[in-house]
């Protein structure tokens, strides 16, 4: 299954907060290339949460439970024929025991043409399968069953 990265404000919206609700819909990406990413989400894909601000680290792990629909806020579709503006259901997995800050992934070669290191204003980006067993050592998260 495919993992991804979400960025969130943790004033806005924290992993801690979506462990106290146990279920959120991800609202609210409006950059194209991101929702690109967001439509290709499937029910059961992971997704790390990155908190931005002065966070600035991976935090916690989360699962997709839907398949993208459109935002009931903002219906309709895009000039392609696609969800103009996609959702997905996330729950929590769990916390990363160490988050993996921003710093040690950009000075770690590894992650050199990750796309958190370059393009850093895109919210929503897959991650490939390398970076993701690199993260879970870093964050010290149990291997992937």
């Amino acid at each position: 299954m495919p993992t991804y990265l979400l960025k969130t404000e943790p004033d806005d919206y924290s992993f801690a907060d979506l462990v106290r609700d146990k279920r959120t819909t991800w609202t609210g990406v409006s950059n194209p290339a991101a929702r690109i990413h967001l439509r290709s989400m499937r029910k059961g894909d992971d997704a790390f949460i990155y908190h931005t601000g002065d966070d600035k680290a991976i935090v916690g792990l989360a699962r997709v439970v839907s398949d993208p629909r459109a935002d009931p806020a903002k219906p309709g579709l895009n000039d392609r024929g696609e969800i103009a503006f996609p959702v997905v259901d996330l729950e929590p997995i769990a916390p990363l025991p160490m988050p993996v800050a921003l710093t040690a992934i950009k000075a770690d070669p590894r992650f050199a043409s990750f796309l958190l290191v370059t393009n850093s204003r895109l919210s929503v980006m897959p991650v490939p399968p390398a970076l993701v067993v690199a993260i879970r050592g870093m964050g010290r998260l149990a291997k992937k069953r």
